[in-house]
């Protein structure tokens, strides 16, 4: 039996942090793209077929919040999962990210990535 490989675009600006989410993705079988650029992370999620994206808010090149609303309001990548892995924890940050249409809402403090993966997997799942 043939198995499904589930792609996810990991927009994550931390060379260390990435390496073991992407670690933590491809032991369960998901197939990883790191990406950094806001810019060249929504082109890419327009043109190929991802299952997931996880997104980190603070981004040195650019505004996670809008590369958010973006993925959500296009209709190239509105029905894409977009989860939130971010450091921020603010009231305010946190109401827009759900304004802006997150499918979930992590902050990496509270999450070890395995934690992470399995909730990539039951939001995968519904």
């Amino acid at each position: 039996m043939k198995k499904i490989v589930r792609s996810v675009l990991l927009i994550e600006p931390d060379e260390f942090l990435a390496s073991i989410y992407e670690k933590n993705l491809e032991m369960e079988d998901f197939q990883v793209t790191r990406i950094i650029n806001p810019e060249r992370a929504f082109k890419l999620a327009s043109t190929k077929k991802f299952h997931a994206i996880i997104l980190e808010i603070s981004l040195p090149q650019g505004d996670g919040f809008d590369l958010l609303k973006i993925f959500k309001e296009d209709k190239q990548t509105k029905n894409i999962p977009v989860i939130v892995l971010t450091k921020l924890g603010g009231k305010n940050e946190i109401m827009k990210i759900w304004q802006y249409g997150a499918d979930d809402f992590l902050i990496k403090q509270h999450f070890k990535p395995s934690e992470v993966v399995d909730k990539l997997k039951r939001i995968l799942a519904k």
